[in-house]
């Protein structure tokens, strides 16, 4: 990756953002960009005046970068939105929110989706903490000559996503009423949706959920040294699980549907984080 493009990024954001040090960074994905509506803005930075990074292009996805001030005082970063390698963008746009989080010494990063079920036991609507993903294919922001910035050449990724953290998602939904499983995450580039026999593949090699991002983010913030803790909303049901035909607009309203609970414990992690 190149390195002037993050520096160039961070340099194009407000000073507020450049001041603050937040002490965690959300990246929303579909149907979670009502979690933090509750919260006051301290400043506010859209993606297409960010150096580098480009507006949104994804129904359900804002392209907003938002400094907030957390339920219990301080600031966290929230990204309102993401870029996907499907959109045609280069890996510096997909993996922006994790390198900005680090160059804004936030050190925790909290990355949400919404995803397809692939363990039959999962229905729409719920909620899965993400604790191991799956990386199947040849694709990786790594890749090219290595810039110590983002972490040693051979990042390890026994735990890409922090168990206390996954544990403090567990305390949030249980004191909302919200039940959350454990999952892994499989990442699927998009942007079609994956056929029958891929989801099948997927199910035999351990995966619970599938998705057309995260996993990206997830391994440079990883590498960067940054706490890392995820979460997937089950939009839909696979191909082949259920036997439905799979709709984008189908997942972006089941996303909708469920934003008030998916908001109440965000915002709950959040409050959790900052003790």
């Amino acid at each position: 990756m190149n390195e002037q493009v993050f520096r160039d990024a961070l340099a194009s954001l407000p000073a507020a953002f450049r001041d603050a040090r937040p002490y965690a960074s959300l990246l929303l994905g579909s149907g979670w960009n009502r979690a933090v509506g509750s919260l006051r803005v301290l400043a506010e930075a859209p993606y297409s005046a960010i150096a580098g990074f480009g507006a949104a292009t994804v129904v359900g996805h804002d392209g907003r970068l938002l400094l907030v001030e957390g339920p219990r005082g301080g600031t966290a970063l929230v990204f309102c939105g993401r870029r996907h390698w499907y959109e045609g963008c280069e890996w510096e746009q997909v993996v922006m929110p994790a390198v900005l989080t680090k160059r804004l010494g936030c050190p925790v990063l909290l990355v949400t989706n919404a995803a397809g079920g692939i363990r039959p036991t999962l229905r729409p609507g719920d909620v899965v903490v993400i604790r191991d993903h799956l990386r199947l294919s040849p694709l990786t922001p790594l890749r090219g000559p290595h810039d110590p910035a983002f972490g040693p050449r051979f990042p390890d990724q026994s735990r890409v996503y922090d168990p206390d953290l996954a544990a403090l998602l567990h305390k949030a939904g249980a004191r909302q009423g919200i039940e959350l499983t454990d999952g892994v995450y499989v990442l699927s580039c998009g942007p079609a949706f994956e056929t029958p026999a891929e989801i099948r593949a997927y199910g035999i090699l351990g995966a619970d959920v599938v998705g057309m991002s995260t996993v990206p983010e997830a391994m440079v913030a990883s590498a960067c040294g940054l706490r890392v803790a995820g979460l997937s909303f089950v939009s839909n049901m696979a191909a082949g699980v259920t036997g439905q035909l799979l709709d984008g607009n189908d997942v972006v309203d089941c996303a909708q549907r469920h934003s008030e609970r998916l908001a109440r414990l965000v915002l709950d992690f959040l409050d959790l984080a900052a003790t």
